[in-house]
Order: C-alpha cells, then structure tokens, then sequence
C-alpha cells in the first residue's frame, strides 16, 4: 500500500476503518489520489462502489441517521471542503458492537475518509461556516427503501459536538424512531 495508511476496526467496531491517503504538497497546494482500487484491495478492502453522491450543508445541519433497509449500503465517505462530525452506528442484527457508535472529524484538512461496511446507519452534523461531503455507495439508492434513526436516542448517547447555531434538520429527521423501534436490515 503506497498512498494509503488504513486504521482498521476503529473504535473497537468490526469492519469499520479510517483511510488517510498520503497527500504530496509544496508551494502551490496538494495532489492526493482519493480512490485507488489497486490499495484499497491491498488494505483488504473488496467493495466495488458503482455511485457517487455529494451534498453540501451549512453550518449546524445535522444529517441522519440513515440506512437502507433492504439494499444496505457500503460506504467510503470524506468532506473536500470544511469540517464535520462524522458517525456511523453499528445496527448489524448479531453483531457484538450492535447499538454501539463510533464518530470522527473529517475535513478537507485532515483529509481522512471512512470505509463504513453494509450494516451501519449514517449520519453527520456540520462544524464549519459550510461543507462539501462525498460519498461512493456500493449499491444504488432506493428511495422506497429509507430506514433511520433518531440523531438523539438516549439508548445510543452520540456525544455529538455542539455549534453556535440552532440545529438544522430535514423535517423527515426531526420524526425518525429510536433504535429500539426502527425497522433494520
């Protein structure tokens, strides 16, 4: 693996990896490969995504919890510009880390994405004045095939961090179930 440094089972959670690319800069900015399957491959990582998705969100839009229940998704998800708190929560039905969370900070700074394996609802809230989020989906998005989780179920305790605006959800968010009462994959 020459471009990639891969932090695997983060937060203690199966499956779940942090990649951190290497990034080549000097005086005029930075080159950095984003994607390369040859690595990904080599770091044991064999999902094939066929979509590429990218939203943009101001500060204090707090995004998810989603999934899809019939046609799970895997995902390698980065911010290209601004910062966010990322979290993934583990609703693999079986699994040890089943309710368990786990979040990082990406940013078009630091440059880390996470490899997020079928299996995990996803959500993130905006740090900075705005941000960019990309993601490759290894299936394509069903909209008939929503599930989700409330960002603030008491059972899971996301320790989400605050911002010095009023939050900002989708009206669907706002009305999503606990974990406890969710329909899962």
């Amino acid at each position: 693996m020459g471009q990639i440094s891969v932090e695997r089972d983060s937060g203690g959670i199966a499956g779940l990896c942090v990649i951190t690319p290497t990034v080549h800069g000097d005086r005029r900015g930075y080159f950095t490969e984003t994607y390369n399957l040859r690595d990904m491959q080599e770091a044991g990582i064999d999902t094939v995504f066929v979509q590429d998705n990218q939203s943009s969100s101001t500060k204090g839009v707090l995004r998810g919890l989603h999934y899809q229940i019939n046609y799970p998704q895997a995902k390698l998800v980065r911010v290209i510009r601004g910062k966010v708190f990322d979290v993934v929560v583990d609703i693999r039905k079986g699994s040890a880390t089943f309710g368990k969370y786990y979040g990082i900070e990406l940013s078009e700074e630091n440059h880390k994405q996470l490899f997020i394996p079928r299996g995990f609802a996803h959500g993130f809230i905006v740090l900075s004045d705005f941000a960019e989020f990309c993601y490759k989906c290894d299936d394509f998005y069903h909209p008939n095939d929503e599930g989700g989780i409330i960002w603030n179920d008491p059972d899971i305790n996301i320790a989400w961090p605050s911002v010095d605006v009023p939050l900002n959800f989708s009206d669907k968010d706002k009305v999503l179930p606990r974990l406890k009462e969710a329909v899962l994959p």
